[in-house]
Formats: C-alpha cells, sequence, structure tokens
C-alpha cells in the first residue's frame, strides 16, 4: 500500500476545494474521509454559510456525476428513485432513472421530506442499490449522499429519525466564517461562475487505487481496545440514554483507516481516534434533555477525556 497516493489525493482535493470554500481545510478533510470509508455525511448548519457550495465544489474536484435533490413535503420515493413509464413511439415500458443515479447526491433541506420520502433513501444509503417495481439497480461507485438541514427552524419539518441518522457516516457542521475569511469570500463571490471554472484533479486510477487499498490500514489489539473502550462508556454513561451501535464502531474504524492513510500511515493511532470520534459519534448517541450537535460533541469529548489512551512500546 502506497501512503503517498493518500497525501497527495488530500493535499490536491483541498487545494482546490479551498479556491471556492475559504478556511475550511477541516471540513473537507472530513467530506475526504467519508468518500474513502464509503459513508455518507449530514451537514447540519445554518442557511448561507455555503453548504450547497462546498459540495458542488467537492464533486467537481472530483469529476463525479453530482444531483441535486431539492426536499419538500410533496416529493415522493419515485422522485428519487426513477420511474417505469410507457414509451408510446416504441409501445413499451421504459425506465427513467432518477437524481439518484449519481455519484455524489446533495439531499438539500433532507428534514423537510415526509417519513416515507426520507425512508426511500435508506435502501440506496445501506446498500448501494434502489428496487422499481421489483426490479434491484446497482448505483454508482463511489456513491455519497451529502444531506443538509437547518438545526434552527422546526415549523414544517420532519426530524430524522434514529434509525435514519445511524445510517450517515458522519455529522458535521461548517461554522460561520472568520472576519479575514469573509472578507476573502465576498472578494471571490466578485467573480462568476467560480465553482464552473473549477477543474477535475483527481484520476479515476487513483480514486480507485484509494476505494481499493485503505482497508488495509493495521490497528493493533491495544488501539482496538481503545475504541472499544470509548464505544462501552458510551453505552454506560449517565448522562447518555442511547449509546453508540455496533454499526457506529465499525463506522469509527473504517474513519480512522482513511483518515490515517491521507495523513501518511498505514497504521491506526490514538490521536486518529480522537480526531475522528465526535464526528463519526455525536449523532449516534443520545443525550437526555438535548439534541443539539454541539452538545453531543461535547459529551464524546468528556468521555475521551476520561478514557487512558494505550502509550507506544518502547
Amino acid at each position: 500500500m502506497d501512503t503517498s497516493v493518500f497525501v497527495n489525493f488530500k493535499e490536491k482535493v483541498i487545494e482546490n476545494v479551498s479556491k471556492v470554500i475559504v478556511g475550511k481545510s477541516d471540513v473537507i478533510e472530513l467530506l475526504i474521509v467519508s468518500l474513502i470509508s464509503g459513508g455518507h455525511v449530514l451537514l447540519e448548519d445554518i442557511p448561507g454559510v455555503g453548504k450547497t457550495m462546498l459540495v458542488k465544489s467537492f464533486s467537481k474536484t472530483l469529476g463525479l456525476p453530482f444531483k441535486r435533490i431539492q426536499f419538500t413535503p410533496d416529493l415522493l420515493p419515485s422522485d428519487l428513485t426513477g420511474i417505469n413509464f410507457y414509451n408510446q413511439k416504441i409501445n413499451e415500458f421504459e425506465y427513467r432513472e432518477g437524481p439518484l443515479f449519481a455519484n455524489i447526491v446533495l439531499a438539500d433541506e433532507i428534514n423537510r421530506a415526509t417519513p416515507r420520502t426520507q425512508s426511500s433513501l435508506l435502501e440506496a444509503m445501506e446498500e448501494k442499490q434502489i428496487t422499481v417495481d421489483g426490479e434491484t439497480r446497482k448505483l454508482n461507485i463511489p456513491f455519497m449522499v451529502l444531506a443538509t438541514q437547518n438545526p434552527i427552524e422546526s415549523y414544517g419539518t420532519f426530524p430524522l429519525p434514529e434509525a435514519q441518522l445511524d445510517r450517515f457516516f458522519m455529522r458535521i457542521s461548517m461554522g460561520y466564517p472568520t472576519r479575514e475569511e469573509e472578507k476573502q469570500v465576498i472578494y471571490k463571490n466578485t467573480s462568476s461562475n467560480i465553482v464552473d471554472s473549477l477543474s477535475k484533479v483527481v484520476q479515476e486510477e487513483e480514486l480507485e487505487y484509494i476505494l481499493e487499498n485503505y482497508s488495509k490500514v493495521t490497528i493493533t489489539e491495544d488501539v482496538l481496545n481503545y475504541i472499544m473502550d470509548i464505544v462501552e462508556s458510551t453505552r454506560n454513561d449517565a448522562k447518555i440514554q442511547l449509546g453508540v451501535s455496533p454499526r457506529g464502531t465499525i463506522a469509527l474504524y473504517k474513519a480512522c483507516q482513511s483518515y490515517a492513510a491521507i495523513n501518511g500511515r498505514d497504521y491506526i493511532i490514538p490521536e486518529d481516534i480522537k480526531k475522528m470520534a465526535p464526528h463519526v459519534f455525536n449523532h449516534r448517541i443520545l443525550v437526555k434533555g438535548i439534541s443539539r450537535m454541539e452538545d453531543g460533541e461535547k459529551v464524546i469529548k468528556d468521555i475521551l477525556g476520561k478514557i487512558n489512551v494505550p502509550t507506544e512500546e518502547i
């Protein structure tokens, strides 16, 4: 396994996306980790901080087909998956693909759709396939859903249930830019079609190599036990009503593998776990009396602060 390919991939993607999205290299890095790990991301933030622009820039940088779906209460599952329609010209039924047949899908304001439509995403996200009229069709690889939701506004929304939240690999927030970053954003926005001017910087063979080889990153027994100590603490903490599921444990392991690889290592260290755990776990726990993302991250960080970190043997 050549870790330099991973490092080069990370640097190229961050540099290119940063031409549009200023000062968010840490967020871009989390998207890279999720893509490599085969996961989906929930971007939970207030309107106007650049979530849509980030996703467009990310897909353009990778050179992957991108589709945007605006979720509304009247959106139907068939609007996502596609339909079989009767073509009168050829007197046969034809299948018209829905927007899920893209590599990167932006599900904008996902909590505005009804639970029925939200759940139609589950099979696509988990199985990388959809079923229409009894016929199963495979989706493109890689397949990544980046969903957005506004945590402030609750009128006319349908909150995602825990079962669907657990399908997301990470829940992250972009946050406000600093004063200087926001000034740069103003200057950049004076040039039109800045996203359209972005060029593809990743070759297909390069992405294929990364997706096939990230799982070769290894972990020692001590570091694996460190992951298990964190997971078990979420299940036994008095503040937490619902702890991390086994799916969450696997997600953290995969995230650490990807994060280690893009940082030039073929093995996981405790610092990888400390970095990834708050983003992978914040939506997989149910904290008593709290539903905000920031509070979930704080609880995970508090747990990390209490657990002994394995030290390297000399």
